[in-house]
């Protein structure tokens, strides 16, 4: 059986990593568009979007392909990755002193025989509440300035510069990194 992971992600890359499977790196280069009605729906379809991307290219093989997307849900706003550091500003100030949700979607699109149909597809979403210490202004112009969270939901990484500033989780802490790898290692196992 042959793994790919549809993410340029060098955490989800890590977290797979764990299951003790040999997996191959293709990310997903596909337009996102956020579509659905809950949190849960829009990562599950943007997840699932990127696993039929990646699957479609490998049609005819034994395959299982995991795709994977994250969002922050602050007072009902989707907090995506920043576009510039005046908007990842903008995210750090509302998520100080409050509390948000982490969502990630996961496809997993397992792919057999000669037929451009997958035999099976799963989606899932994960929900983790994050807490936020108060921050100062001070302390926002600094993680703004050194922080590596322009490539993050939500504009910080739980794993890196960010988590100072992290009162508390309710849920699944790998979730907030990327990848519910607990819940992805039971559904892989259930197929």
């Amino acid at each position: 059986m042959k793994y790919i992971l549809a993410s340029q992600s060098p955490r989800r890359r890590e977290l797979i990593g764990m299951l003790g499977i040999t997996f191959d790196i293709e990310p997903a280069t596909g337009e996102e568009r956020q579509v659905g009605d809950t949190p849960q729906e829009i990562v599950q379809n943007l997840a699932a979007a990127k696993a039929r991307e990646i699957a479609a290219h490998h049609v005819g093989e034994e395959t299982i392909v995991i795709g994977a997307d994250t969002i922050v849900v602050c007072d009902g706003e989707i907090l995506g990755k920043p576009k510039d550091r005046a908007d990842m500003e903008r995210m750090i100030r509302m998520l100080s002193g409050r509390t948000h949700e982490v969502y990630t979607g996961v496809a997993i699109d397992h792919i057999t025989g000669n037929s451009e149909e997958t035999d099976e597809v799963r989606t899932f979403a994960e929900c983790t509440r994050v807490h936020f210490y108060p921050m100062s202004e001070e302390e926002i112009a600094n993680y703004v300035a050194h922080s590596d969270g322009m490539d993050k939901a939500g504009a910080y990484g739980i794993q890196s510069d960010a988590a100072i500033y992290i009162s508390g989780i309710e849920g699944d802490y790998q979730n907030v990194v990327g990848l519910p790898i607990a819940r992805l290692y039971h559904e892989l196992h259930r197929m």
